[in-house]
């Protein structure tokens, strides 16, 4: 295996930005940057040998800083996803966050660890060769309480699997919910929309929120509705549907509720038809949040002078439940103070067998 290091722009204050290109022996690539952490790219072959890039990206680190807007490949955090009211409070002390989404506030933001330059250094180790990325993040840092050191490793192994592992240590009780926010297109990054990507999830609940909430406390089953994904079947037979539980959101961008018990574990399988391309995720989070890129914008400079459009990726976030900081029956996103606090999450790359073609 290798990992090569490259300029891949400067900061708006003149510092360098990485990229890191690591390969193992099969040629599979994976491209991360300091700038924010991000995935940037992963390059891994198809049925028939033929080599594609599958996640969504932008052409640069400026890039990645200034305008993504869509967080593409995004290291999230301190909390992902939202928090209702933009509010929350812990051992007694309220909390006032960023609005930055209609009365919530979405993924930390806007001063977000996306568009920050970390901290890289290669590792090689026993499972593969990445990056590991670290960054402090003081007291008060997002309105979050604790001196907050983290880091976030991507590692890529000889048997095309991504493990992300995150790691947290605060002098002080906080939140602590991280997730990468890549989104993936099995066909291609500029193959065109999702629609037969074939999806499978390992939950029988799901998060909803009523009444302009990000969820309430109730865990809905996903039996008889579009959110049962627990047998194989296309995203789009479902992502453009007038079902309200879905026409709300603009197509799927929902909160699935997993049964690994805190365990790694595999959660669920996309297969890609045309492709034969096969994506596995594991973890050991209690939720994954499935969003099919409702609303990517047209102003993001893709890579290969691509213009991505909605519903051209799809992210699958493993995560805390939305909001969970706010409904104490949720599994905590509390970190307590002095304790390290590590998660892992694996993305496999593989092929289906023998072709459908």
């Amino acid at each position: 295996m290798s990992v090569e290091v490259s300029n891949f722009g400067k900061t708006k204050d003149g510092r360098e930005i990485k990229l890191y290109t690591v390969t193992n022996s099969g040629n599979t690539v994976m491209k991360l940057t300091d700038m924010g952490a991000v995935w940037v790219s992963m390059l891994v072959k198809d049925i028939n040998g033929r080599t594609d890039d599958v996640v969504l990206g932008l052409t640069s680190g400026e890039e990645y800083e200034l305008r993504s807007f869509d967080a593409f490949g995004a290291t999230v955090g301190r909390n992902a996803n939202r928090i209702f009211g933009h509010r929350f409070v812990l051992n007694g002390k309220e909390y006032d966050l960023a609005d930055n989404d209609s009365g919530k506030n979405l993924h930390s933001g806007p001063d977000t660890y996306y568009t920050r330059l970390w901290e890289g250094r290669i590792i090689d180790g026993a499972d593969g060769d990445g990056v590991e990325f670290s960054l402090f993040s003081p007291d008060g840092d997002q309105g979050m309480p604790g001196n907050l050191k983290l880091s976030v490793t991507y590692i890529l192994t000889e048997d095309d699997s991504v493990i992300i592992e995150y790691r947290a240590l605060s002098d002080a009780d906080t939140l602590f919910n991280m997730t990468n926010h890549s989104y993936f297109n099995l066909g291609g990054h500029n193959s065109g929309v999702i629609d037969n990507h074939e999806v499978r999830i390992d939950a029988d609940k799901f998060t909803f929120g009523t009444e302009g909430r990000v969820a309430d406390d109730e865990l809905y089953n996903v039996e008889g509705t579009l959110l049962d994904f627990r047998k194989p079947k296309r995203i789009g037979d479902g992502m453009y549907s007038d079902d309200e539980v879905i026409k709300v959101k603009g197509g799927y961008d929902h909160n699935f509720c997993l049964a690994n018990d805190g365990r790694l574990m595999p959660v669920a399988r996309v297969v890609e038809p045309k492709s034969g391309r096969v994506m596995e995720i594991s973890t050991d989070m209690p939720g994954l949040q499935m969003y099919t890129g409702n609303y990517i914008s047209t102003k993001n400079k893709g890579k290969d002078n691509t213009t991505y459009h909605p519903y051209q990726g799809v992210a699958f976030e493993t995560q805390h439940y939305p909001d969970a900081v706010n409904h104490p029956s949720f599994p905590s996103p509390v970190i307590r103070a002095g304790e390290e606090t590590v998660s892992r999450t694996v993305y496999h790359f593989d092929v289906l067998k023998e072709s459908r073609d």
